[in-house]
């Protein structure tokens, strides 16, 4: 089977995948970053799809175009499953297309509670006692795939974003391995993505967590 893993930053979920022994063949990132120098140091093949061609951070920026192009640098090497480690941009409905149900993300709340890019800092706002980490099947709609695995994680007095943010990387760095290992053996034996979805997996104390 062959992972291609879509990064844009410090590469410590690569590292994760790549120490896991999951079989990535390509890395690609949407601009400059350390994942890069990861998957390099590794001799795994890189690409840079630079978003600065296609516009950029500016609203012009042509995201279909981007798409596409990211689309034909992965189909040449032939994936079975594309993880998204940190992947910065949001992408458009041909990557769905090519890659339907073979796409998964990781995100920092217990889904559906928190989408969007912001999910640590408004589960703080929010006063809750347990958030987590979910490893998902990326679809058009944004954090609203099929949930294949999640892990709770609580929430301590004193926690800041970025405090509460690295006990849930601790987590996702466990579960996303495993539950793209079990994706793989589900796609090599014939069956889907979302067959390999397992149980939540719950906090020995989640329940005094919450008091």
């Amino acid at each position: 089977m062959r992972v291609g893993v879509l990064v844009s930053g410090t590469g410590t979920i690569l590292e994760a995948l790549l120490a896991d022994d999951v079989p990535v063949v390509l890395v690609a990132a949407d601009r400059g970053c350390r994942a890069l120098e990861v998957a390099a140091s590794a001799g795994i093949r890189t690409a840079l799809v630079d978003r600065h061609q296609y516009g950029g951070f500016a609203p012009g920026f042509d995201r279909r175009g981007y798409t596409n192009a990211l689309v034909d640098v992965l189909r040449d090497a032939q994936l079975d499953l594309v993880v998204m480690a940190g992947f910065g941009t949001v992408v458009a409905q041909s990557m769905h297309d090519a890659y339907a149900g073979r796409i998964l993300n990781t995100h920092p709340a217990l889904l559906p509670a928190f989408p969007g890019w912001h999910a640590v800092e408004e589960a703080l706002a929010a006063g809750v006692t347990v958030t987590g980490c979910t490893v998902h099947i990326a679809t058009i709609d944004m954090d609203a795939g099929p949930v294949l695995a999640q892990e709770e994680v609580p929430v301590v007095p004193g926690d800041t974003a970025a405090t509460l943010h690295e006990r849930i990387k601790e987590v996702e760095r466990r579960l996303y391995p495993a539950t793209i290992r079990r994706v793989l053996e589900r796609l090599a034996a014939g069956g889907t993505a979302e067959e390999a979805a397992s149980p939540p997996v719950r906090l020995a104390h989640s329940e005094e967590s919450r008091s």
